[in-house]
C-alpha cells in the first residue's frame, strides 16, 4: 500500500488500533523531504502519540524543527508533536526509565534546543509560537519572561500563544482573567482553560455566564463546562445540571462528565457532605 494510503487509514483510526509498524512508516515519510508535504504533516502530527513515539521519532522531529529549509508549517507541526511526551517526561520524572517513551537525554536536549531555537529572532513567527506551546508542557525558568513577552505583544497570535501557555505555567492569574473577557474567542477560550486548570476562583462569575448564556458558542462552552468543575466543585453541579437536557448530547455527555468530576473534586476535598449531594441531585 502507498505510504499517502497508509497515512490517511492511520489518521482515520484511533492510535490504539494501528500496527506495529505505523512507527516505521512515519520515519520513512519524515525523512523522505521528497514527500508531500501533507503527507509529512500528517507523520509529524501522528508520530508524536504515545504508542510510536521514542527517541529515534523525537530526534526526526527535533531535526526538522532545527532545518530552515523545511516549511514553518512543518516544523510548527513537529513541534507540537513534541508535547505530550515531554509533558509525560516532567511529570513522572526517570525513576523507571523503561516506561518512559522518551529517554532522560533526549528529553534535556530537546529542552535545551526549543529554548536556543525560540531566543532565536530569526526563526518564522509560527515556528516559534509552536515551540514555545510545545515547551511549557515541561516548564522552565525561562517560560515565565518568553509568555510574558509574548502577552504584552499587540499581534494577537502571539497574545494566543502566551494565554495557551498560562495553563502550563503558573503565576499569571491576573492575564488570565484580562484575557477572559478578550474579544478575541480563541483567546477567551484558551484563558477559559487555564482558569480552570489553576482553579481560579476570581473567573468563576464570567466562566458561569458562558454556561448560563442563551446560546453560547459549543466549543467554549464545553470547555467553560469542563473549568466550572475545576473551579467551585461544590458549586458547579447546580450551574451545569440544566445541561443534562440539552438537545446536544456532546453538551449533555459533558455536563453530566462535569457534575461527576465535580463531585469527585469537592468530595475530596471534604466540601460535601450528604445533604449537599441531595440538593444538588446527585
Amino acid at each position: 500500500m502507498a505510504p499517502r494510503m497508509d497515512l490517511e487509514m492511520l489518521n482515520a483510526v484511533p492510535p490504539w488500533e494501528w500496527p506495529n509498524d505505523a512507527g516505521a512508516l512515519f520515519i520513512e515519510v519524515l525523512r523522505d523531504t521528497a514527500s508531500e508535504e501533507s503527507d509529512r504533516l500528517i507523520a509529524a502530527e501522528l508520530a508524536g502519540d504515545f504508542t510510536v513515539v521514542n527517541d529515534e521519532i523525537f530526534d526526526i522531529l527535533l531535526s526538522i524543527i532545527a532545518n530552515d529549509e523545511e516549511t514553518p508549517s512543518l516544523r510548527g507541526t513537529a513541534a507540537i508533536a513534541l508535547g505530550p511526551a515531554l509533558d509525560h517526561s516532567a511529570m513522572e520524572g526517570f525513576d523507571d526509565p523503561d516506561d518512559m517513551p522518551i529517554s532522560e537525554p533526549t528529553f534535556l536536549k530537546a529542552q535545551e534546543l526549543l529554548r536556543k531555537l525560540f531566543m532565536d529572532g530569526d526563526v518564522p513567527k509560527e515556528v516559534r509560537r509552536r515551540i514555545l506551546e510545545a515547551s511549557v508542557r515541561a516548564p522552565q525558568d525561562w517560560h515565565q519572561e518568553a509568555i510574558r513577552d509574548a502577552y504584552s505583544n499587540d499581534d494577537d497570535d502571539w497574545k494566543l500563544t502566551a494565554v495557551f501557555s498560562m495553563c502550563y505555567v503558573g503565576g499569571f492569574e491576573e492575564q488570565i482573567l484580562e484575557a477572559l473577557q478578550s474579544d478575541n474567542e480563541e483567546i477567551e477560550y484558551e484563558a477559559v482553560q487555564s482558569a480552570g486548570n489553576w482553579g481560579l476562583d476570581a473567573a468563576w462569575r464570567h466562566i458561569e455566564g458562558i454556561v448560563t448564556a442563551a446560546n453560547p458558542d459549543k466549543v467554549l462552552l464545553l470547555a467553560a463546562i469542563e473549568a466550572l468543575a475545576s473551579i467551585r466543585p461544590d458549586q458547579a453541579g447546580m450551574v451545569l445540571v440544566d445541561l443534562t437536557l440539552h438537545d446536544d448530547e456532546e453538551i449533555v455527555d459533558a455536563a453530566n462528565e462535569g457534575m461527576a468530576m465535580a463531585e469527585t473534586m469537592a468530595m475530596l476535598e471534604g466540601s460535601l457532605d450528604d445533604d449537599d449531594e441531595e440538593d444538588l441531585g446527585w
